[in-house]
């Protein structure tokens, strides 16, 4: 088993449209409750992560330029991340087909964890 990081994407649209009103953030805080659930149930999440606000910065290049976030030239923006627990990048991405993001019209990135140092 390895660990892999779920990457939470999304479109300001989609974002919108999946929590533009009470009642739709009421269903998708239950949809994302049951996901989790159903995760911790069959041994893979290793971490529920967090979400994150759709404003930062980002420092680039060698003169440390700042830019505002999140990030313009983007067409979608990173709005979380969970850690999950996965017999190998096939499952992972089985696993990930499940997740209320993709649902809605959003995107789920999977990217391996590396080992770390043993010591």
């Amino acid at each position: 088993m390895s660990d892999f990081v779920f990457l939470l994407r999304s479109s300001e649209t989609d974002f919108q449209e999946a929590m533009g009103t009470p009642e739709r953030a009421q269903k998708s805080l239950e949809a994302w409750l049951a996901w989790i659930g159903q995760l911790e149930s069959a041994g893979h999440l290793q971490s529920p992560g967090l979400p994150l606000e759709r404003s930062g910065k980002s420092v680039r290049g060698k003169d440390l330029e700042v830019t505002d976030g999140p990030f313009a030239e983007a067409k979608d923006m990173v709005l979380g991340f969970i850690v999950i627990r996965a017999r190998d990048l096939d499952d992972a991405v089985r696993i990930a087909k499940g997740c209320p993001i993709v649902l809605g019209g959003g995107a789920v990135e999977v990217r391996p964890v590396m080992p770390g140092p043993t010591g």
